[in-house]
């Protein structure tokens, strides 16, 4: 009887995620499809990813996702999000710039998230946190990708 309701939630828990969980339906921002393949590569030094396999680091890859976007090592896993504010439709003021580990948004209301977790902080206005994007890592390569 354990076996099977461990079977159970098991399945539940595998089929509950699915691929398209990342293209969220955000009226702000579209689902451009991308892959960085092998550009994220932490073994070489000279690169400006050469740092990303520091706990606490983060990297900006532009040209990729919207506005480019911001990569997180916490030391355990990495996160990749999207560096536009998901709260507003894309303007100059919109793409963010990150202090520290919190991203800001130029525009009048200054909205701000944090890019270990992509929540907004106290006093972002509207509903959305950062737009997540896919990671795999495979020993150097850090592949970020949308579908």
């Amino acid at each position: 009887m354990k076996k099977l309701i461990l079977t159970v939630v098991t399945s539940f828990l595998l089929f509950a995620c699915s691929k398209n969980d990342n293209n969220n339906d955000n009226e702000y921002l579209q689902n451009y499809s991308f892959d960085t393949g092998n550009l994220i590569n932490t073994g070489l030094v000279a690169s400006p990813y050469g740092d990303l396999d520091i706990p606490g680091n983060y990297a900006v890859v532009p040209n990729y996702g919207i506005n480019g976007i911001v990569v997180y090592y916490s030391g355990i896993s990495y996160s990749a999000f999207e560096l536009s504010d998901p709260n507003h439709h894309i303007q100059s003021c919109s793409t963010l710039t990150i202090e520290g580990i919190i991203a800001s948004c130029d525009c009048e209301d200054g909205n701000s998230y944090e890019i270990v977790t992509g929540q907004p902080q106290n006093g972002t206005t509207g509903a959305y946190g950062l737009k997540p994007y896919f990671v795999e890592v495979s020993g150097n390569i850090i592949r970020v990708y949308n579908n």
